[in-house]
């Protein structure tokens, strides 16, 4: 799907190539452009030719989807796949062994180490006999829900690129984030809140800050809006207290009147379209965001499932319960962060790893069970996605001469989705025996990214929007295929 809103310096696609040519020569290299698909398709030119519907629009999916909303629960540091979902037997026994195993993290290339044998022991759960850790004995209980996927690779065993090649599929900054293209190609279902919501840890945001919910050079209004879990949801939404009732309507109005007549004659103008909509949005959220984040008319069985009275669990489990919330009514794409600034404040165990990781699976194990049998119970987890992963893995040996930190690993690790569509009691691909490197079936970051846009009915190959003389794609250049096997 090309942009419906694509320019080439403020000048669509169709005239552009038309001031460049002349005459006849210039309508025939339009028709053959157009057979291409270069021009939009009807739909996206019927939206092109309505600018008053607004950028976040509910738009027509490619095809049906399975999903409405995805709920990303972004582990933030890289979880140790071989000590959660990944049962290495082999590795039992081998505790201080020295192997040869190629390794690349934040210690540079190392061609052999250390085994930091797995320091929890695993079990099978459910019909699928899946074995998982002791770390998380409540998500074990939903194996029969989930696919795991034991075979992603990732381009950066670096923190800050990672990340962004996670959210946004690019190892640079400055590009849009999938819950941008996401909210880009679908629109949001109310318009009363923002289509993509962050939520963050409470010791501070990851690394690269907001450049992993930016819309990049999409407009402003598809860019996710941080949500606070406790007080105002939002910083600064609520308008003066001595400004009298109404008044506020009335300027909006007085503004949002000159803007949409400015904009008629106008309506390739995507700031202007943008900025309609945002003093709108903004507006309607000072009732619809509060009302959302406010857990009063909760029952006092949801908020114990969520562990929300539970001061290890209070936090991560009242945004996960946010997140349900949000997905009644209508948003498009959450992200809960697990962890934020530095070091143990993660799940980045490069010292101490039973301590790091007993820390942040204590934190989340309930609450992201609690929440898919919430979504199961409410009838909600057909059409909404859960995905679980970090930016990366962890290494079998050890980072340094002495303890159980591991470093970064890039080249295996595990993610899992559940809902939408998604096959549950599936385990796809495997890493080697030590959980070194993606052996079988080995899957990108841009994969995940396919099956994500697929089951929101997205085509992951055809969803573009033109920027710098390209129709640009969150999956990139190359044609990516989703993960078909657990879909």
């Amino acid at each position: 799907m090309s942009s419906s809103r694509s320019h080439f310096c403020g000048r669509t696609r169709r005239e552009f190539i038309w001031e460049s040519g002349a005459g006849f020569g210039a309508a025939a290299l339009s028709s053959m452009f157009a057979n291409d698909g270069f021009f939009p398709s009807a739909s996206a030119a019927s939206l092109e030719n309505d600018p008053m519907a607004g950028p976040m629009a509910v738009k027509p999916p490619h095809f049906a989807p399975k999903a409405k909303s995805v709920i990303f629960l972004f582990m933030y540091g890289g979880p140790s796949h071989i000590d959660t979902f990944d049962y290495k037997p082999a590795m039992k026994g081998m505790d201080g062994k020295t192997v040869d195993v190629k390794t690349f993290g934040r210690g540079g290339h190392k061609a052999g180490g250390r085994i930091v044998e797995p320091r929890w022991d695993f079990k099978q759960y459910g019909e699928c006999g899946k074995h998982v850790s002791s770390l998380f004995p409540n998500v074990a209980k939903h194996v029969d829900d989930i696919a795991f996927l034991h075979s992603m690779t990732a381009d950066s065993p670096i923190h800050g690129s990672a990340m962004l090649m996670m959210n946004s599929g690019k190892l640079l900054s400055g590009n849009p984030a999938m819950g941008s293209w996401v909210t880009y190609g679908l629109g949001s279902e109310n318009q009363n809140m923002p289509g993509f919501v962050v939520m963050l840890d409470p010791s501070g945001g990851p690394i690269s800050g907001a450049k992993n919910w930016s819309s990049g050079y999409m407009p402003a209004t598809y860019q996710g809006t941080v949500f606070r879990t406790k007080g105002a949801p939002i910083l600064d939404l609520a308008p003066p207290k001595d400004l009298p009732l109404g008044v506020q309507r009335q300027l909006i109005d007085s503004v949002q009147t000159a803007n949409r007549r400015h904009l008629v004659g106008h309506g390739h103008e995507e700031a202007l379209a943008s900025r309609i909509s945002s003093y709108e949005l903004a507006y309607n959220m000072q009732t619809a965001a509060p009302e959302a984040v406010d857990l009063s008319d909760e029952t006092a069985e949801t908020l114990d499932l969520y562990g929300v009275e539970n001061p290890q669990t209070a936090d991560f489990g009242r945004r996960c319960l946010l997140a349900r919330r949000l997905v009644q009514r209508g948003v498009r794409f959450i992200q809960l962060y697990s962890g934020g600034a530095h070091n143990d404040a993660n799940w980045d165990a490069h010292g101490n790893l039973e301590t790091n990781h007993n820390l942040h699976a204590g934190e989340t194990d309930q609450p992201v069970a609690a929440l898919l049998s919430d979504l199961k119970r409410t009838g909600l987890l057909d059409e909404t996605l859960v995905v679980w992963g970090g930016e990366f893995g962890r290494q079998p040996t050890a980072e340094y001469a002495e303890g159980s930190g591991r470093d970064h690993n890039s080249y295996g690790f595990t993610m899992w989705m559940a809902g939408g569509g998604v096959k549950g009691g599936i385990s796809h691909g495997t890493t080697d025996e030590l959980g070194a490197v993606a052996v079988e079936d080995p899957l990108h970051v841009r994969n995940l990214h396919a099956t994500i846009l697929h089951q929101m009915g997205l085509d992951p190959n055809h969803l573009s929007y033109f920027y710098s003389g390209l129709d640009q794609k969150l999956v990139g250049v190359e044609h990516v295929e989703p993960i078909h096997a657990i879909i």
